[in-house]
């Protein structure tokens, strides 16, 4: 009886079923990377079924190009939600930058999930054209600030958004990327919620104090 009104509710919400599915996927993924993670463990926590995941995902490594993709939807979608046409370019990059930095923290399995993706060679990403988009949509609004504060005689003009975007992402990552290393090492008081901000706008301000000099 229990597995026939479990049967139902799958039908009735194929695609609330295939989302619990992607954040237990994400969690897994993180933890274990693609060889590591468990399609067993996954279905148990989602109460469906292997042959259900594979249903919906095709194998294990669609299911993780999936997760991967919702990881990265996750992170770039609430970015076009910053009206950065109506700032001026000094407070649009400090928005987007503040923007970064909360979306790495809030979102570690990513950062997780990206490392992975570095050890092994970013093969999959490469196999995804939706997270190029995603990026390119992320570039292509850092580059719009700069390029206004360049015409506008705020910004140097010797840099490029592909080279903003990589310092950006470079100091965001970190912090998500390199918790537990350097607080084992160093203490923990960056990464209490205080330390958080004030790591935030030490970012934010050598930015800006780059873009500037």
């Amino acid at each position: 009886m229990k597995d026939e009104k479990l049967r139902k509710t799958w039908k009735q919400d194929a695609e609330g079923v295939k989302h619990d599915i992607l954040m237990v996927a994400m969690d897994e993924f993180a933890d274990h990377g693609l060889a590591g993670a468990r399609i067993d463990e996954i279905a148990e926590k989602t109460k469906t079924s292997k042959r259900m995941i594979y249903y919906y995902f095709g194998d294990k490594e669609g299911l993780y190009l999936a997760a991967l993709e919702a990881a990265y939807a996750r992170v770039r979608g609430g970015e076009e939600n910053i009206e950065i046409d109506a700032l001026g370019p000094v407070e649009a990059m400090q928005e987007l930058v503040r923007f970064t930095f909360d979306h790495h923290r809030s979102q570690p399995n990513l950062v997780r999930m990206v490392m992975n993706e570095n050890v092994n060679h970013a093969a999959y990403l490469k196999k995804s054209d939706f997270i190029r988009d995603l990026n390119l949509m992320s570039l292509r609004r850092i580059s719009q600030v700069l390029e206004r504060g360049q015409a506008e005689g705020i910004f140097r003009t010797d840099v490029d958004g592909r080279f903003l975007h990589w310092q950006i992402q470079a100091q965001c990552f970190y912090n998500v990327a390199n918790r537990p290393s350097y607080s084992t090492k160093f203490g923990g008081e960056f990464f209490t919620d205080e330390g958080q901000k004030r790591v935030r706008e030490l970012i934010v301000e050598s930015v800006i104090a780059f873009l500037k000099g």
